[in-house]
């Protein structure tokens, strides 16, 4: 079996290695100046198709990302889709698509069903409790937080909130967001809390959003790259949900953002994962989540 510690190494290495690439190798060469129009000729650039797949939370990013990649590489075509973390360990275990997505750290048994399985952290994201509109609600703790998603505090007015029954939003299972959510704030100790029997389960962040959005007295948890008004974040622990709080690592929900092939990647792919872990794509990166490099 493969550690966790083994696999952050083996990760680590292959992330030096494409950046160490990355900086050797431009995406777009300079093609050497003609010296008969009988020798021009079109720049070799990069040529090709890109797949990728898995995280719903990573998608946003990624279609970002690949954008401007594309940009810079007009004959690249990259298609970006969704399915969840557990989708993307076994698309990219199983050679389906070039490049896997996933929101969360991968698991001992996945890394034994695909020992191939390459893992590129590219960002850390945080986990934010959301609430609806109208619901006032000033922090929780994560003892708190794992209760109501639990099940066992039932009324916001437990809590501090209002004298209102809670209705819990959950991601389904298989779910990268919950995932990370449940090894966050669900265990305790040995013991995992099961959500609870009664939550209403979303297929994506989008949709968790829009029904806590719709549903007065809910409460459920999102990327924070699908933050905006027409949620509530809550303070846990007394830190606002913010990236500038992850990145000094004072909020205490976040999780890593991973690309994943079987094995080393393939040129094109390489190139994509180098721009992504290159300065311009990390800056990209920060403009909503936290670059590996920070």
């Amino acid at each position: 079996m493969i550690g966790s510690k083994n696999r952050w190494l083996v990760g680590l290495v292959a992330l030096m290695l494409l950046v160490a690439v990355a900086g050797c190798q431009p995406a777009t060469p300079t093609p050497a100046a003609p010296t008969s129009p009988a020798t021009t000729r079109e720049p070799a650039g990069l040529s090709g198709e890109l797949s990728l797949a898995g995280s719903t939370s990573v998608q946003p990013l990624a279609e970002t990302l690949a954008e401007a990649f594309m940009a810079q590489n007009p004959n690249v075509t990259i298609d970006v889709q969704g399915g969840g973390s557990s989708v993307g360990v076994t698309s990219a275990g199983q050679g389906t698509v070039d490049i896997g997505m996933a929101s969360r750290a991968i698991k001992d048994s996945e890394m034994q069903e695909f020992p191939n399985l390459q893992v590129f952290p590219i960002a850390y994201d945080g986990i934010a409790i959301v609430v609806h509109p109208d619901v006032q609600l000033e922090n929780l703790t994560i003892e708190q937080v794992r209760g109501i998603f639990g099940g066992e505090i039932t009324n916001f007015s437990q809590v501090g909130g209002p004298d209102a029954p809670i209705v819990v939003v959950s991601r389904e299972e298989g779910s990268g967001t919950r995932g990370a959510f449940e090894e966050l704030v669900m265990e305790s100790g040995d013991t995992e809390v099961p959500i609870a029997a009664n939550a209403i389960l979303q297929q994506s962040n989008g949709a968790v959003r829009t029904t806590v959005a719709e549903t007065p007295n809910s409460i459920g948890y999102l990327s924070f790259g699908f933050l905006d008004e027409s949620v509530r974040g809550v303070p846990v622990e007394g830190v606002e949900p913010t990236v500038e709080n992850v990145l000094n690592r004072s909020y205490p929900i976040f999780r890593p953002f991973n690309l994943l092939t079987n094995g080393m990647p393939g040129p094109l792919a390489q190139a994509f994962i180098g721009f992504v872990l290159s300065a311009e794509g990390q800056q990209i990166v920060a403009e909503d989540y936290v670059p590996v490099g920070q």
